[in-house]
């Protein structure tokens, strides 16, 4: 998706732009990976040790399968696109074949949590999400090795699921739910999304009818059904039954995934080069984070649990946050849109004051606080997904900006 933006004339000189290119490499390179490496990382077994606090002690060998899906991919993602060391691409390859390892060949879903050594722990069932980024995880894998194996098996676990999902008996436990009287949830929001960016990336390697097909009906619920045009934002939670939800429940808006959803329907407007497509996400974007704006105490908010009575969850999060980011980065890089380069500087400049921990061993970033982030903790999960996520697109989007005015491919590129 091109337009013609010489008339467009961005308030950030090329020497900002470097600058910050080169923080998020730090951020990246020096800071993230080796906290990960020296703490996180199993070395041994593959997997992540996510139960660990800031300092990188661990609380537990306990693993997940949410953490070792998402992680693989950013190491196939990094190995693909960033920098091609072997070791990203084997420890991608590892965490495949523990993941692979934990599932009975019956079970629906993948397990909740396992062992060190992929035995699971049987805590409670698996949910469609672990699915889903299994999937994700193969994706990222096949693109980085030529693996087409491992795409077809993404496939074949992603119209699995969406089968499921659109069964009439499926039921989801909603733990963010804003009633405690409704947790089996029929329709989420959360749920197109995901299956939404996973169709992009699927498609994005090869074209298949199938996968396109999800992709649509995702983009209709995601645009139509699970939007509310009297409030003007996009409700998290819908009804398959002819009865609704009660009015409580219309008024739930988990913001945070509303963002990351709109900049995702933003990547894939761009893949399928629909400009009317990308405008609408755009314009909804940007509505979505002027309403999460916390605009006493800064950052955003990521849940609304009724919207008319204005109440909303006042903690915050950092993957809220970084969600933000990536949505400015994509108008940034599409429109020079000035209004997302003020809020991108805005919200970074909002992390680097109340996530980052800067006195502790690679200055690892928290994952939530209070309203205030005034909060002292030793922290007991580390993000190993959301957050590096957000450091790729950024050094990714920014080194494409950089190229593209300086007319040099290889100017920037690390």
């Amino acid at each position: 998706m091109k337009e013609d933006l010489t008339e467009s004339i961005p308030s950030y000189s090329n020497d900002e732009l470097v600058k910050l290119l080169e923080q998020y490499k730090t951020y990246l390179f020096e800071e993230y990976l080796p906290f990960i490496d020296n703490y996180i990382y199993d070395r041994e077994n593959g997997g992540y040790f996510w139960n660990s606090t800031y300092r990188g002690k661990q609380l537990s060998t306990n693993k997940r399968t949410w953490y070792d899906a998402r992680g693989t991919w950013i190491y196939s993602y990094l190995y693909k696109h960033i920098e091609p060391n072997p070791l990203y691409l084997q420890r991608a390859k590892q965490t495949l074949g523990l993941l692979f390892k934990t599932k009975e060949k019956d079970a629906r879903f993948w397990p909740w949590s396992y062992d060190i050594l992929g035995k699971d722990l049987q805590e409670r069932e698996g949910d469609i999400y672990g699915n889903l980024f299994v999937a994700e995880a193969l994706v990222g894998y096949a693109e980085a090795s030529g693996d087409d194996n491992a795409w077809a098996k993404a496939k074949e676990i992603m119209l699995h699921a969406f089968q499921l999902y659109q069964s009439e008996d499926y039921r989801y436990l909603l733990e963010y739910s804003p009633s405690a009287d409704y947790t089996a949830a029929e329709e989420i929001l959360g749920h197109y999304m995901i299956f939404l960016h996973l169709a992009t990336s699927l498609l994005s390697i090869k074209s298949d009818e199938n996968i396109s097909q999800i992709a649509d009906s995702c983009l209709d619920a995601l645009i139509h059904q699970h939007y509310d045009s009297e409030i003007n934002l996009m409700p998290e939670l819908a009804s398959k039954s002819k009865n609704g939800l009660d009015e409580q429940l219309t008024q739930f808006v988990y913001i945070g995934h509303a963002i990351e959803t709109l900049w995702m329907i933003m990547e894939e407007a761009k893949r399928r080069d629909d400009q009317q497509l990308f405008d609408l996400a755009a314009t909804r974007f940007k509505h979505h984070v002027e309403v999460a704006n916390d605009r006493i105490f800064g950052g955003f908010f990521h849940g609304i649990d009724h919207v008319k009575e204005n109440r909303f969850l006042l903690d915050k999060v950092l993957w809220a946050q970084e969600e933000v980011l990536v949505g400015c980065l994509i108008l940034i890089e599409e429109h020079k849109d000035e209004w997302a380069w003020q809020y991108f500087n805005k919200t970074l400049r909002y992390l680097q004051e109340h996530f980052i921990n800067q006195n502790l061993p690679y200055r690892p970033w928290k994952i939530n606080g209070n309203r205030q982030m005034n909060n002292q903790e030793e922290g007991k999960r580390i993000e190993n997904y959301h957050h590096p996520r957000h450091l790729i697109f950024a050094i990714q989007t920014l080194e494409r900006i950089l190229n593209r005015n300086t007319l040099n491919l290889n100017s920037y590129e690390k």
